[in-house]
């Protein structure tokens, strides 16, 4: 066992031995409970499509997820509560003891960048998080949008397309800058290997979509997570002089065309300042479930 499983395991253990007294087991997950995992996250699949798509992606244990699973489980044997604890932290609970247990180990993790989750559980959060965690950075507050059907639009779609690894150099400016704008940071100036690698990977998985016209980049789209319930999109981006033209409306309308011919819903967040965002999107035919606050740490 490394000396980073072997702490990880002593965190699990003490954290459990504290809330024996409130008949909950903490524990790290392994591989082998991902159907329970899996079947105990399809409850909800609109909220838990990020976590869902690590498990899909990764499995449970993984450097890539860059962070640890970990559970609650009561004296039933029933889970209340799973949690992705590191770089990103998410969680879905159904008990506010399992919320609890998640805020204590979070507080022992000094790598979180992002914390995310609905608006009421991270009001409850960040009060068993408290002062003893890190020190915010930024925080928003972002709405979550779901389609569940295409508009028609009456112009021709334009050729949107599956990105290549030729495509990679004109992706990767457009996703940091679009970073940088949201949260402050840069990734191509923070860790440009581990970016570069990330955009690679995402391409080669099929997830990523642009409209490429002369060797310029026009618009593009990001599948973070797919399920045959939801599909995740991320970093939707047009270029700025191709706006107020239709190139982004066609696009999307294209795309989600596409793509709900395998899925039930396509879901996305926008911040809840830029509504000029929420006018597109809601153009689109996409429609307010949720308010969610994403806590970024320094």
């Amino acid at each position: 066992m490394s000396p980073l499983t072997q702490r990880q395991t002593f965190k699990g253990q003490a954290l459990a031995s504290s809330f024996q007294a409130l008949d909950l087991s903490v524990f790290g997950l392994r591989n082998e409970h991902e159907e329970e995992v899996l079947r105990f996250l399809s409850a909800r699949p609109l909220h838990t499509i990020t976590i869902v798509g690590f498990i899909h992606d990764n499995g449970l244990v993984s450097p890539l997820n860059r962070g640890t699973f970990y559970a609650c489980r009561n004296s039933q044997g029933q889970l209340e509560g799973v949690a992705l604890i590191g770089h990103a932290t998410l969680m879905e609970t159904t008990t506010n003891r399992a919320l609890e247990a998640f805020a204590a180990l979070a507080r022992k993790t000094t790598k979180t960048h992002m914390i995310m989750g609905e608006k009421e559980r991270m009001d409850d959060f960040w009060k068993y998080y408290g002062e003893r965690g890190q020190e915010i950075r930024l925080a928003c507050r972002q709405l979550l949008f779901e389609l569940k059907w295409p508009i028609t639009v009456e112009e021709p779609a334009p050729r949107l397309r599956l990105a290549t690894h030729d495509d990679l150099e004109l992706v990767m400016p457009v996703h940091g800058q679009m970073a940088f704008e949201e949260i402050g940071v840069n990734p191509m100036e923070k860790d440009l290997a581990g970016f570069r690698q990330r955009c690679a990977r995402r391409i080669n998985q099929g997830r990523t979509w642009v409209l490429v016209e002369d060797g310029k980049l026009l618009s593009k789209a990001e599948i973070i997570s797919e399920t045959p319930e939801v599909t995740y999109l991320e970093g939707i981006w047009v270029n700025p002089d191709k706006r107020r033209a239709g190139i982004g409306i066609r696009s999307l309308s294209r795309l989600a065309q596409t793509l709900l011919r395998n899925t039930n819903s396509l879901c996305l967040f926008v911040n809840e300042k830029n509504t000029a965002a929420h006018r597109f999107y809601e153009k689109a035919g996409y429609q307010t479930r949720s308010i969610y606050h994403t806590t970024f740490l320094n």
